[in-house]
Parts: structure tokens; sequence; C-alpha cells
């Protein structure tokens, strides 16, 4: 596949085989977004662990200190007094079987994150199938299953994000915009990998950290010395 003239001009600013710090790593990832548009500066983290194990699994919420640059939308299944709660915290759509009714007939996605209280986990079990693939089903870990709504509608709002291993035992996140300049990129970075490590399962073995990825959404990938990272 034939790559752009910018994408070939970020190349070159990278050293073949080389694995970067994380300061310096963000201050290239800065410079290699060279589109129209404020670039997100992704991260891939491939760990040593076998996410067909339950005990294996990684998974949690960390909250950035500097955000992601992105307006989240919300979404939050609750009643009564928890709903005008919600409402009055900020979320983007509230209600609880019309919402599942919306998203089964319509097809309806047009929000990031699902909260939900725990008594209502019963009617949004309904399209449990439904979420569950496009990483949307609340819950307990990530703080998406919760009776304090106004908190967690807080905490997404100002940075918080989900992290979750895939099939093929990579994590994968945003880390903020390319805008955001290296310092403040580097701060999420360091509170992101401190909670994946501080996930590390009692079943791990080995080397836990195998990779770790940067990338602006245009950009080619940069790898960073996770001996540093670790220790």
């Amino acid at each position: 596949m034939k790559m752009g003239k910018k994408y070939q001009d970020s190349i070159k600013l990278l050293e073949k085989g080389k694995l970067y710090d994380s300061n310096e790593a963000m201050s290239l990832a800065c410079q290699t977004a060279k589109a129209k548009f404020d670039e997100t500066v992704e991260i891939h983290v491939k760990l040593g662990v076998d996410s067909r194990h339950a005990d294996q699994q990684v998974r949690g919420a960390v909250v950035l200190p500097n955000g992601t640059g992105k307006n989240v939308r919300v979404l939050v299944f609750a009643r009564e007094g928890k709903a005008e709660e919600a409402k009055a915290a900020g979320a983007d759509f509230v209600g609880a079987e019309d919402l599942v009714q919306k998203i089964q007939s319509e097809n309806w996605f047009d929000f990031d994150i699902v909260v939900a209280t725990p008594d209502m986990m019963g009617v949004v079990g309904r399209i449990g199938k439904t979420l569950g693939p496009k990483g949307l089903m609340p819950n307990p870990k990530a703080g998406t299953v919760t009776p304090d709504v106004a908190k967690a509608i807080s905490e997404i709002k100002s940075g918080k994000i989900e992290y979750r291993l895939d099939k093929t035992n990579i994590i994968h996140c945003p880390l903020g915009k390319a805008s955001f300049g290296p310092e403040k990129l580097t701060e999420n970075f360091n509170a992101l990998m401190g909670a994946i490590i501080k996930a590390r399962p009692a079943a791990a073995k080995g080397q836990y950290l195998r990779s770790v990825t940067i990338a602006t959404t245009m950009g080619p990938g940069i790898k960073i010395n996770t001996s540093k990272i670790e220790g």
C-alpha cells in the first residue's frame, strides 16, 4: 500500500528499530501529526497475559489529568430521583425502557459511554448483546454501574477513560490530542500506564508489558521503551 507524502515525511523523523522514552515519544507524536485536523494520539499496550482466562483479565478506568480533548456523550439508565441527578450532572441522554426501545428499533448509537444505576441492569441486560460487542455495556469495574451517577458523569466528562484487553491481549486507548503538546500527553500517559501496571493480575507470569506503541490518527507507530516504564 502506497503511503502519502505526509506519512513518509513523518516516518523520516523516526529511527528504525529504536525504543523511545515516553517524553521523546510524545514530542515525536506531536511532530508527526501533519493532518489538517487535530489528530488524536492513541496508545496500544500489548500485555503478557491471556485474556481467555478470567484470572488474567485487565480492565479498569482512570481519569486522565488533562482529559482526552473529546466531547464525550453520556447516556444514563436511571429512574426518578437518580434520573434527575443525572440530568443535573450534565448527562446527554437519560431514560429507561424508552432508551432500550430506541436502541433496538432505530439502531441508535449517538453516545459514547453508558452509565446505569444498579437497579437498572435488568433493563440494560435486554440489549447486552447489542452494547457488549461495541464496548458500551456498563460495568462496575469501570465505575459505570453505580448509584452515584452524578460522580460518574463528572469523572467521565473531565477525562475518565476505560481500558480493557481485546482478544489479542492489547489495550487501545486515546491519550489526548496532538495540540495538547508533549507535557500534557506525558502526564496522561503516566496516569494510564500507572493504572495498567497496578491492575496486573496475580496470575500473570513473566514480562507483563510486552510492547507499548503510540501513534497519531494518521501517523506512524512510535515504540516506547517498556523497561523504563516498569522500572
